[in-house]
């Protein structure tokens, strides 16, 4: 049964199996929980599945440096280890909020995020659903 969806009462909802015979709820997705960011990089990796779609929403909380920029990409693969761009989120300079769909997710995704300016600080966090 690995990788096919599955409805399981106090479960939460739609999942899958995964190699290891583990059912995974798929159904809420959290790419970054209030991380607070000064430097480039790639978060988590986050394992959802057949869901093919994510439907997010960056939540910017705190910004600082002078100039500051983020730039959010989603990225996913098939094994985890080969990336490819889903899309992107606008670039954000200071607090507000962003949703938006992405379609074509392979079985990992992961956010990467791209400061600019002088001395950047973000807080934010990026969550939501995989269907």
């Amino acid at each position: 049964m690995s990788g096919e969806r599955y409805d399981r009462p106090g479960q939460n909802g739609a999942g899958y199996w995964d190699s290891n015979n583990r059912f995974i709820s798929a159904g809420k997705v959290v790419l970054a929980g209030a991380v607070t960011r000064t430097a480039d990089g790639n978060g988590a990796t986050v394992e959802i599945g057949d869901m093919g779609t994510l439907r997010l929403r960056l939540n910017v909380t705190a910004a600082s440096g002078t100039s500051p920029t983020l730039d959010v990409t989603l990225q996913t693969s098939k094994d985890g280890s080969t990336w490819r761009t889903l899309g992107t989120f606008a670039q954000a300079t200071t607090t507000g909020a962003e949703s938006k769909s992405f379609s074509g997710c392979d079985r990992y995704v992961r956010a990467n995020a791209d400061l600019g300016g002088t001395t950047p600080s973000f807080t934010y966090t990026i969550d939501g659903d995989a269907v």
